[in-house]
């Protein structure tokens, strides 16, 4: 137990050293594995697991056993069934072998647009929620009243008990008790309104044929992802992991105008509370490095696809950068080819620290990867990627007081009330009940935009 400890004290240290400006003693070590791929791990049956997360347990206890990383290597899922299923959800559906899988739907009219941009949040709640999830049926509330409930409790039970899962293994094993899904979670305004309101398609559209109405949305939207991504605790090593969807699909012209505003301004708001965001940048940033480098220092950029020395020598004095290594070659290339690439990829990104080993992308199928090659990477970054000059200044120092934040529309809704609009309306309540009342508001708000993202 005590080497555990001083194993997690370790891990601890370097992500520290790391949001801290600091060269680390090491470089962090970040692997994932999806919750489909421990499940094959384990033999389990997906689609029983998937409705009974504690099933996987024992699973990834032996992911642990077997695969070096510096954080837990499971956490968890962002899409279970059972509330989905209970709202009659259109837009993530499980399939019969057990994947979850995100149709192309579209829960916003070009029509709504202008009720969106007035009321945004009574407008997510009265037209998109019940296009998407059609147990919202206006006419039978009753029952739309229990198949919410049903759904929130069953969306609390998962994500507990994938939780606890976490926490075990954090303390049995001794890791770095944070990672990508610690802090806050949230999307760009414009991804917002494109993934699951008006769909590629749609937005595509809009771009062409309404560009001043998208950015108008943006702009509404932008009190509610910026609420829905806070961190319960902010910290300097607690971060908000955005997933970059929309920007590498469209001309740069559009993109400066209409996707970046509203997303630059949302990573500098968090930046002047002095919180940090984790960028997945999908696809080829390549084009944006420009604009990425304008983000506000020690912004985790983690990339699918570049140039890891263009993206190197453009960002690697101001930003933190993660990814790039392909898993495909866990699948495709020998062992030895698998650790000199490890190598090569250390070589060109650590120099100088501001930098976390990890993969292009999670794997989806056990079948992607060779196990064996992936522990092979996994060690060998442990004992190659050593700096000889722990605690020296790595690059750009962070201070969030070179951010300012522009006001922010206020929430304004029917359907949220702040804990003074609740005591004005109900003055006998003692104001011993704020904090519970307003974190019961706070929760209903995070699950409702959940389902929208």
């Amino acid at each position: 137990m005590t080497d555990v400890k001083a194993l997690q004290q370790e891990r601890i240290g370097i992500y520290h050293d790391i949001f801290d400006n600091k060269i680390p003693k090491r470089v962090p070590v970040d692997i994932r594995l999806t919750f489909e791929v421990i499940a094959q791990l384990g033999d389990l049956n997906l689609l029983e697991t998937q409705w009974n997360p504690a099933l996987i347990e024992e699973a990834v206890d032996k992911a642990c056993q077997i695969l070096y990383s510096d954080i837990c290597p499971f956490i968890g899922s962002f899409r279970y069934p059972s509330f989905y299923q209970l709202l009659k959800s259109q837009s993530f559906q499980m399939a019969s072998n057990g994947f979850i899988q995100h149709p192309e739907v579209i829960g916003m009219l070009p029509e709504d647009y202008d009720y969106l941009i007035e009321n945004p949040y009574d407008c997510l709640l009265e037209r998109i929620i019940p296009r998407q999830y059609k147990a919202f049926n206006p006419n039978d509330p009753i029952n739309m009243a229990i198949s919410f409930t049903k759904s929130l409790l069953a969306f609390n039970n998962d994500m507990q008990q994938a939780g606890a899962i976490i926490g075990k293994m954090v303390e049995k094993h001794g890791y770095y008790p944070g990672g990508l899904l610690a802090g806050g979670f949230t999307e760009a305004p414009f991804d917002f309104l494109a993934d699951q309101l008006r769909s590629f398609k749609g937005i595509s559209m809009d771009i062409r044929r309404m560009p001043e109405k998208v950015k108008e949305a943006c702009d509404a939207l932008y009190p509610l992802v910026l609420k829905r991504g806070m961190p319960a605790t902010i910290s300097n090593y607690a971060t908000v992991f955005i997933p970059l969807h929309m920007a590498p699909f469209m001309r740069e012209k559009d993109f400066a105008t209409l996707w970046w505003p509203s997303f630059k301004r949302l990573v500098d708001e968090y930046a002047s509370m002095g919180i940090h965001c984790t960028l997945f940048c999908e696809q080829d940033w390549t084009r944006y490095l420009d604009y990425l480098y304008d983000l506000p220092t020690d912004t985790v950029l983690w990339f699918e696809y570049g140039d890891p020395k263009v993206i190197k020598e453009k960002l690697g004095k101001k930003h933190i950068i993660t990814g790039l290594y392909p898993v495909m070659n866990l699948k495709t290339k020998s062992k030895e080819e698998c650790v000199a690439e490890a190598k090569r990829y250390v070589d060109i990104l650590a120099p100088g620290g501001k930098y976390i080993f990890g993969f292009d992308k999670d794997p989806l199928l056990l079948s992607d990867i060779n196990l064996e090659n992936l522990c092979a990477v996994a060690e060998t970054v442990r004992d190659y990627a050593v700096y000889s000059n722990p605690g020296e200044t790595a690059g750009m120092v962070f201070n969030k007081n070179d951010y300012k934040a522009e006001p922010s529309r206020k929430i304004e809704s029917k359907y949220y009330k702040t804990w003074e609009e609740y005591k004005a309306l109900n003055p006998e309540v003692s104001d011993f009940g704020a904090p519970k009342l307003q974190g019961l508001e706070e929760a209903i708000f995070n699950y409702i935009m959940y389902l929208l993202m």
